[in-house]
């Protein structure tokens, strides 16, 4: 069978979750199956994160514009290589075209809460989200196959377009080898310098998404300052310092700002170390319809602190303390218990690498390879 993968962005500097997940399943598809041929379609990049292989072909198309590359590029594409099926990995795909498509929705969020004039988000998020608004349910009633990653988001899904049939199916995602405790003190150290980071420390996975809750963590943060008598640092990746020094000037919090290390983009293969030498992780999202920081926190027996609501519960099970994210005092609260109670946190990072290994990428290979194998053969 000749099957083609949309990885349109998987070559770009810098990744993000959808990205990650696409990644993996192409890597972990060479691992486990030397029968299909597969093409894998990318915006060509600097980041060749990914080689072809006997029977997995990347193939790159230059087209600065996402629309145009994939309503016109992409299909033309797909059906030039003669694929059987395309598999769109990333809460999108082509409204045209004569290969049939299955399509991986991470998420409808930009769906629910879509708003052109809501404030936090950028105008390129507000762009991407209007785009998808259009482009999406026309997708999702075309596709063979729905695909999302945990079983909170399948409900919001099915009940968002009313799929009451078998076309709407979870596969989790994973978490990488990678992850794992690093101990060796000249990996840490060398990660502490290039980063200049603190001796301990809390850490939080932010961006500019409103979603990500930072502005509550910063609030919560100088609770625990306050309160816990501890005055651990809170490193932030990915957020940047002006939106960082606007939120805390907003919210009369500039006192803390010499307890707050801010960087910028953290590149995946320095996350283990990080992860390792954090005394907490903090991921208090307002939604997440998966949340695999969560698992690669846990994986390197860092303690996690994640919300109450949407996946994040199923992600984390029992391994984690959980919170509401709108409630500062609640996150306070916990980032205080896990720096005051040595055997709580070693509970803790125990529990976070039990779940954690029930989630790995050749799992997640192996059941979108059944999906590829029963979607072409029902219509063979």
């Amino acid at each position: 069978m000749k099957i083609g993968i949309e990885g349109q962005r998987l070559f770009r500097t810098k990744k993000h979750g959808m990205d990650f997940v696409a990644i993996e399943l192409v890597k972990n598809l060479q691992l486990i199956d030397n029968i299909n041929e597969y093409f894998v379609f990318v915006q060509s990049g600097t980041d060749k994160c990914l080689q072809s292989s006997d029977n997995i072909h990347i193939v790159e198309m230059e087209v600065r514009s996402y629309p145009l590359w994939e309503q016109f590029i992409l299909p033309h594409a797909a059906s030039k290589f003669g694929c059987e099926l395309l598999h769109c990995t990333s809460n999108t795909g082509p409204l045209t075209g004569t290969v049939p498509i299955i399509i991986t929705l991470h998420d409808i969020f930009y769906l629910e809460y879509f708003s052109l004039f809501k404030s936090g988000f950028t105008n390129y998020q507000k762009f991407g989200n209007m785009y998808r608004r259009f482009v999406v349910p026309s997708v999702v009633k075309k596709s063979r196959k729905i695909i999302t990653v945990s079983y909170s988001e399948k409900e919001r899904i099915a009940k968002f377009f009313t799929i009451n049939d078998d076309r709407l199916t979870v596969i989790y995602n994973g978490v990488g080898t990678c992850f794992a405790p690093i101990t060796d003190t000249e990996i840490l150290n060398k990660i502490k310098e290039t980063y200049h980071l603190p001796e301990k420390f809390i850490f939080l996975l932010g961006n500019t998404d409103p979603k990500k809750n930072t502005k509550g963590v910063l609030i919560a943060y100088a609770k625990f300052l306050q309160n816990c008598g501890i005055p651990l640092s809170l490193v932030i990746a990915d957020f940047p310092e002006a939106s960082l020094n606007e939120i805390l000037i907003k919210q009369g919090l500039s006192h803390i700002r010499s307890k707050i290390i801010c960087l910028d983009y953290i590149r995946n293969p320095d996350l283990p170390a990080i992860l390792s030498l954090s005394s907490q992780f903090l991921y208090p999202s307002f939604w997440e319809s998966f949340g695999i920081p969560i698992l690669e926190a846990m994986s390197c027996g860092t303690p996690v602190i994640t919300s109450n609501v949407f996946a994040m519960p199923e992600t984390a099970g029992d391994a984690a303390l959980l919170i509401d994210p709108n409630n500062p005092d609640e996150m306070a609260d916990a980032m205080c218990r896990i720096a005051n109670d040595p055997e709580l946190a070693k509970q803790m990072a125990e529990k976070g690498k039990n779940q954690s290994a029930r989630f790995t990428w050749k799992k997640m290979a192996q059941d979108y390879l059944k999906i590829y194998n029963e979607v072409i053969h029902s219509f063979k």
